[in-house]
């Protein structure tokens, strides 16, 4: 069966599965995956994930779900994230199968430096790049890093031959993959059947953004096959009841849905707040959709030139309800929150009930980032 709903309808939906809040680990068990980015003004793309559905969060929160409870590890899946460890055996064939090509080129061009990794990080414990650097040098830009043994060892990371034992100011300090994943999921058998597997990837994409386009953007099908693999595992989760088809709007626009997920239909969305989004919130995958559904223009710019952005350096968008109202750029300055420019949606007319939600969702925002003022705020 094929559902038929409202662009209201959309909103409200999507309102209502994103910012219903929840505690770290239901966030995770909600959405399956949380991607990662280093960068980090006002904390990092998972910490702004996670302080807009987890009340009380603050940032590096989640490093003791990661790196002490042992609960979430780093893995690629949609780009590097954070996944539940009971992934580990289902994603086998990431670390092999759909693996980027290019892992495979520095391993295999660098057998030697790959024993020598392994050989000293099981002499000694949880190893970072620094201890290996030498004064090989690859051109900046790479999601690899610049220097020949960091290269191999995020390759090594990407294909799970090497895992995230912890992190140091954001580096990561690597270790055996037995010495991360808890044994009751590391002993388990690898998902190595291939219709099952992408069904599996593909259920959890669905699951990651609630409502998503079978033709969304091609960064977000990363590791789920090719087209007519995914046009199978669509026709099987369906006909499985694990997702199910919506049309959208008056052009009827594709999208799925977790089956699990359709009261959420029928239910009133949670009392608005104004929350501010990381730029890689999952909501956010499908940049197309948010501009269809919710009248929204968003791209990250955060790695084109000054003088070719439109907002700035790395803008978060503003939710209220269930639509996006303004959007930010700000940055932490020693103890301070400074917020350099804020532009309110057209149309945005901020009321009483409206200055009430911004004041709270900033002095939230404060205790999250551990700051101790904000300067910039927008007149109102």
């Amino acid at each position: 069966m094929t559902l038929h709903i409202s662009r209201e309808q959309a909103r409200r939906f999507l309102a209502t599965y994103h910012f219903t809040q929840n505690d770290l680990t239901g966030v995770f068990a909600h959405l399956g995956t949380v991607q990662y980015d280093p960068l980090n003004p006002v904390g990092r793309n998972p910490d702004l994930v996670l302080q807009a559905r987890v009340p009380g969060y603050r940032v590096d929160d989640w490093q003791a779900a990661a790196y002490t409870e042992r609960l979430i590890y780093d893995a690629w899946d949609k780009q590097a994230c954070l996944v539940p460890v009971s992934d580990w055996p289902y994603r086998a064939m990431i670390r092999d199968l759909h693996r980027p090509y290019h892992d495979r080129e520095i391993l295999q061009a660098e057998p030697t430096l790959v024993d020598t990794l392994f050989q000293a990080i099981d002499a000694q414990g949880p190893l970072s790049s620094l201890e290996f650097e030498d004064e090989t040098r690859y051109p900046a830009g790479s999601w690899y890093g610049t220097t020949r043994a960091n290269r191999v060892l995020r390759s090594m990371w990407a294909c799970g031959m090497l895992l995230t034992h912890h992190r140091k100011a954001g580096r990561h300090y690597y270790d055996r993959p037995e010495r991360v994943i808890p044994s009751a999921h590391y002993a388990l058998p690898p998902l190595l059947d291939e219709e099952v597997y992408y069904r599996w990837i593909i259920a959890r994409r669905v699951q990651a953004v609630g409502l998503l386009r079978p033709q969304a953007e091609a960064a977000i099908w990363s590791a789920c096959g090719t087209g007519p693999q995914r046009k199978l595992a669509f026709a099987q989760l369906v006909a499985n009841e694990t997702i199910t088809p919506v049309h959208v709007g008056e052009q009827r626009t594709l999208y799925y849905m977790p089956t699990s997920a359709l009261s959420l239909l029928a239910v009133e969305p949670p009392a608005p707040r104004v929350i501010f989004l990381g730029p890689l919130d999952s909501l956010l995958w499908d940049r197309k959709a948010i501009a269809q559904l919710f009248d929204f223009e968003y791209l990250w710019e955060v790695y084109k030139p000054v003088e070719q952005r439109k907002w700035g350096y790395y803008v978060l968008p503003v939710f209220y309800g269930d639509r996006f109202i303004a959007r930010l750029d700000s940055r932490m300055e020693g103890r301070v929150w400074n917020i350099m420019n804020w532009w309110w949606e057209p149309g945005i007319q901020p009321d009483a009930t409206l200055r009430q939600a911004l004041n709270s969702a900033v002095e939230q925002f404060l205790l999250y980032l551990r700051a101790e003022s904000v300067v910039g705020l927008p007149d109102m």
